[in-house]
């Protein structure tokens, strides 16, 4: 299943040539993943009080298209792969015309009290529910 995400592109996340910058890509797929587990019932909150994280193991992003100021993108995140300890998400940012501009494959790991373990049988499940068919 694939969750989205909307956001318009403000100054202060802009390089001086007017496009968002590189670094501001990443703050993008986080407000994205949280939002997207949010829709799926897992919100960062919730995992927290639960004293589950998923800590982030690597991060490729693929340039394609330049964003610029003011522009509303919309962020697609999916999980590609899980198992009880480990996830893949691919996230891709689109214009308001719809052309993909970046994507992100994301790696992670869950943790629980600092050390990586599997995940009890209902939050998986929860989790599962989303995966990418």
């Amino acid at each position: 299943m694939v969750l989205e995400y909307k956001r318009k592109i403000f100054g202060y996340e802009c390089d001086i040539y007017g496009h968002l910058n590189n670094a501001n890509y990443l703050h993008l797929y986080e407000e994205a993943r949280a939002g997207a587990l949010e829709q799926m019932g897992l919100a960062v909150r919730e995992l927290n009080q639960s004293s589950f994280h998923i800590y982030l193991t690597s991060i490729e992003l693929t340039f394609k298209k330049g964003i610029p100021l003011e522009e509303t993108v919309t962020i697609k995140s999916s999980i590609n792969e899980m198992n009880r300890v480990s996830t893949i998400w691919e996230q891709k940012i689109y214009n308001s015309k719809n052309e993909l501009c970046n994507t992100a494959i994301v790696k992670g790991v869950f943790v629980k009290n600092g050390k990586p373990v599997r995940l009890p049988k209902e939050i998986y499940t929860q989790f599962n529910k989303f995966k990418k068919k």
